[in-house]
């Protein structure tokens, strides 16, 4: 038999003719000497009915068939009888009558349901992934992911850019994430890396002419893993010449959301996307991808906090920290119990403490009651424009630790009062981030991002002074607490790009040697460029509502980096590392060399 139609395809206008599907058994039900078949494919499912009466030997194989087997079934499509259409289905109007069947492959009872929408252990759907990539909803995210893919490709394709594809196997560099090292057997003793994105590449594309370039690029890291974060990765990457900020922000703002409004079933929060600065996300959200999907903006009390008698405040801001707070609008019924578990919740983030403040029917309720006056307590409650009913939250420390306890409170809070609306996209610019930070274990400064960026043109004086006060021609789209995607201006004149690698500690020699080839390119006549890279799983997890990029990735790794299906990492033969010029160290040896080579 040769398949004619999908198992989503028949309609009500097919009754009376003949087909052909070749599917999976989704269910299988008798009645009354009828034998019913869900058949399952990647389309859709139809309903087949096998009748003694209509062909024997078809209803005896039917008879056969269980869950999961793959069955060929040739027939008459059917109106089905009044009353017994399923509004659930496209193909809920018909049925296909059997005259023929075959079992094309029988199949083992499943570890799990295939047809049901249960809660199944991770770990075992990552064992059996062909199986969970038959389950609805696993299979929509990964077409989805398609359809994402194939819009993004169309819309920039209509725009003028054009795709072209980076080596994966390229030159170990410093900055940025732990790369994935492989051994060259050619090249003894020599590695390639794995990209952690096609940034110089893509430079160098720039500089050869090819002024709007984009790539459904693969990406590696060797970092520990999370809920959005693999070892392996694919962004958008785009790069475009003789642009400046303005320019890349507006064509990557209009493309997410044409996406969003073609593709998603989500509402934007905003149009044009909101824009702040990175010292405004840390000051008013604790973070610099904040959730904007509701405000509980964080105020600073410094001023108030040090007018009064609480020596651990005074304590703080004598040491260069902030007292900052929080509104938590209703949570002022919280119990003892509960008060101690955000106590904890704080603690576990670095504060030393949280102080709380419930504004009572009779006034506040609080230790701070002995040590601020009846005003300033009132002029707390004013500050954070907090009510009779509310419980303020405060944290006292350094800035870093005041910005991480009380961002992670904020979004606790935003939970718990059920302000995350799922339906709901917050997309958000985040610009001006600190150039440069400083490494406190190797004594020097590093690349707060990656150290091809431009830093702002105001600021460029400061490099010599006051590195640490430069900002960076950078920017970073979020949406619902979740880094999208970052870009920036990049450096793209030789003399520049030499002195930022000196900042970084690097010789002239070291960065002759890591990126000659970069600044021999930069000589010959270099255009101002600048690109960004969304990432394609955290966009698609976003658009789906998936609860982690691993539902939208055909085949994820765990957060420990294995891939349970295939069972990689694994061990090879010592004949495979002789062949590349290894040796593995026993533990003890390997103990005592790291010991003796920091």
């Amino acid at each position: 038999m040769e398949r004619t139609h999908t198992c989503g395809q028949l309609r009500a206008a097919d009754a009376g003719r003949e087909a052909t599907l070749m599917g999976w058994v989704n269910r299988r039900r008798s009645l009354g000497g009828l034998i019913f078949i869900d058949l399952r494919d990647r389309e859709g499912i139809t309903q087949v009915v096998f009748n003694p009466s209509i062909s024997a030997a078809a209803h005896s194989l039917a008879e056969e068939m269980r869950p999961e087997y793959v069955v060929a079934v040739h027939g008459v499509v059917r109106l089905r009888p009044e009353g017994a259409s399923n509004a659930n289905l496209a193909t809920g109007e018909v049925e296909l009558e059997a005259t023929q069947a075959e079992v094309l492959n029988p199949a083992k009872t499943p570890p799990f349901y295939i047809n049901e929408d249960a809660e199944i252990d991770e770990p075992l759907r990552l064992r059996y992934r062909y199986l969970d990539l038959r389950r609805a909803k696993v299979k929509n995210n990964i077409l989805f992911r398609h359809r994402v893919v194939k819009y993004i490709r169309d819309w920039l394709d209509k725009r003028g850019f054009v795709e072209i594809e980076t080596p994966i196997l390229v030159k170990e560099t410093p900055g940025g994430a732990r790369e994935f090292l492989v051994p060259s057997r050619i090249q003894q003793g020599s590695f390639y890396a794995l990209p952690q994105s096609p940034q110089q590449f893509k430079q160098i594309l720039m500089v050869a002419g090819f002024d709007k370039y984009f790539q459904i690029a693969r990406c590696f890291r060797d970092e520990d893993l999370r809920a959005d974060r693999q070892p392996e990765f694919t962004q958008l990457d785009m790069e475009m010449s003789f642009v400046d900020q303005e320019n890349v922000l507006q064509i990557t703002e209009s493309l997410l959301t044409d996406l969003v409004e073609s593709l998603g079933t989500h509402r934007l929060l905003a149009k044009p996307f909101p824009r702040l600065t990175y010292d405004e996300a840390m000051a008013k959200y604790g973070s610099d991808k904040p959730d904007l999907r509701f405000g509980l903006e964080i105020v600073d009390i410094s001023d108030l906090a040090g007018a009064s008698e609480f020596k651990v405040f005074q304590a703080a801001l004598a040491t260069g920290g902030q007292v900052k707070a929080l509104r938590a609008p209703g949570l002022g019924h919280y119990s003892r119990r509960e008060l101690d578990e955000l106590v904890q919740f704080a603690q576990n983030r670095g504060a030393k403490g949280l102080m709380t403040v419930e504004l009572a029917e009779g006034g506040p309720k609080s230790p701070l009651t002995k040590f601020m006056t009846a005003g300033q307590m009132d002029r707390l409650a004013q500050l954070l424009n907090a009510q009779r009913g509310d419980l303020i939250l405060i944290v006292a420390d350094r800035p870093d630790v005041v910005a991480e306890a009380l961002g992670q409170l904020r979004l606790e809070v935003g939970r718990r009062l059920n302000f995350m609306d799922p339906n709901l996209l917050a997309f958000a610019w985040v610009l001006q981030m600190p150039l440069l930070e400083w490494n406190d274990q190797e004594g020097h400064w590093q690349s707060k991002h990656h150290q091809f960026t431009m830093p702002m043109d105001e600021d460029l004086h400061l490099l010599d002074t006051a590195p640490q006060r430069v900002r960076a021609k950078q920017y970073d789209v979020v949406c619902n607490g979740t880094e999208v995607g970052g870009g920036s201006i990049r450096i793209h004149r030789r003399e520049l790009q030499e002195k930022i690698f000196r900042l970084i500690g690097m010789s002239d020699e070291e960065a002759r040697g890591m990126f000659g080839h970069m600044l021999e390119a930069f000589e010959y006549g270099t255009p101002p460029h600048g690109g960004i890279a969304p990432g394609i799983d955290r966009l698609v997890m976003l658009l789906s509502g998936a609860e982690n990029i691993r539902e939208v990735i055909p085949f994820p790794k765990t957060q420990s980096g294995v891939d349970l299906l295939t069972g990689a990492p694994s061990p090879v033969t010592r004949r495979r590392l002789a062949d590349l010029g290894l040796t593995l160290l026993p533990e003890a040896a390997r103990t005592a060399w790291q010991s003796d080579n920091p």
